[in-house]
């Protein structure tokens, strides 16, 4: 399959990396597809890369066939509504769930908004992935590869290449590896040095 005619598209839970990970693979040459409304802030000094319209997937694919050989970001628990016309490669972001959610928790204090009690995020998002990769394991249509968040940050090359050769091999590793920055991984769990 020519990866061109494939839609990419990067996932995960919010605050998991995905962003990073969006500015990786446009460092490395990919065309991103993003409307910019979300402008960087404190949370993501860097950008978002997110496209407002990837959200209402539910009720509108008509926007997905311009995505072939471009990648998009979408928020793991939409992933369910992807059409199983296109062919896709997803590239889903992995982060342990007490750093994911110190950091959601750290952006809706700065917004004033009040976060759900820890243990039932916790839950329902253990309970969201252990679900979601049982049905990503049956869809034929889509090939996954998972990037832990930590191993981006402490080996950035190593994922850059892992990526590079899931996406066919023409990606600037380099130009991804120097879109990393380290000191941008906050809210990192006791004992988790890089």
């Amino acid at each position: 399959m020519n990866i061109d005619s494939e839609i990419t598209i990067v996932s995960g839970l919010p605050r998991s990396g995905t962003s990073l990970m969006m500015q990786m693979l446009h460092a490395g040459g990919m065309e991103v597809v993003t409307d910019h409304i979300r402008a960087a802030d404190v949370d993501n000094p860097r950008g978002y890369l997110e496209f407002e319209t990837a959200k209402r997937i539910e009720k509108d694919t008509s926007w997905l066939p311009g995505t072939r050989g471009k990648v998009f970001k979408m928020v793991s628990q939409l992933l369910y509504h992807l059409p199983p016309t296109e062919r896709y490669r997803i590239i889903f972001m992995r982060r342990d769930l007490d750093e994911v959610l110190a950091s959601q928790e750290k952006m809706l204090a700065r917004r004033n908004a009040a976060a759900a009690p820890r243990q039932d995020i916790a839950g329902a998002f253990s309970l969201h992935l252990k679900k979601l990769f049982v049905w990503l394991a049956e869809q034929e249509n889509i090939q996954l590869l998972r990037i832990d968040y930590r191993d981006v940050v402490a080996d950035a090359s190593g994922a850059a290449e892992k990526v590079n050769d899931f996406l066919g091999g023409t990606l600037a590793i380099d130009a991804m590896t120097e879109a990393v920055d380290p000191s941008l991984y906050r809210n990192r769990k006791s004992g988790a040095g890089v």
